[in-house]
């Protein structure tokens, strides 16, 4: 199943999920269910866009997202163990 990273521009975060091609996010809170994250205060219904990567690795900073991950440092090449960039 194909990855994604989708953008919400009213917190700054970018989340990547795994979805069908078929499937579409379009708000915080189906992002948020769908990749178990607590919305914090976002409200849920909060527009999501999804970015285009083009199948290359982008680096959380390059994204604005510098704040560590689960591994404690901001995401080397992309590739966040957590699976949620810019979040623990």
């Amino acid at each position: 199943m194909p990855t994604y990273d989708y953008r919400c521009d009213a917190n700054g975060r970018v989340v990547e999920v795994k979805h069908a091609m078929s499937d579409t996010v379009g708000t915080w809170g189906e992002l948020c269910e769908r990749t178990g994250i607590d919305p914090g205060d976002t409200p849920r219904q909060t527009a999501v866009s999804r970015l285009s990567t083009g199948g290359q690795v982008i680096g959380a900073e390059r994204l604005g997202n510098p704040e560590p991950c689960g591994a404690g440092t901001a995401c080397p090449a992309g590739s966040c163990p957590t699976g949620v960039y810019g979040l623990s």
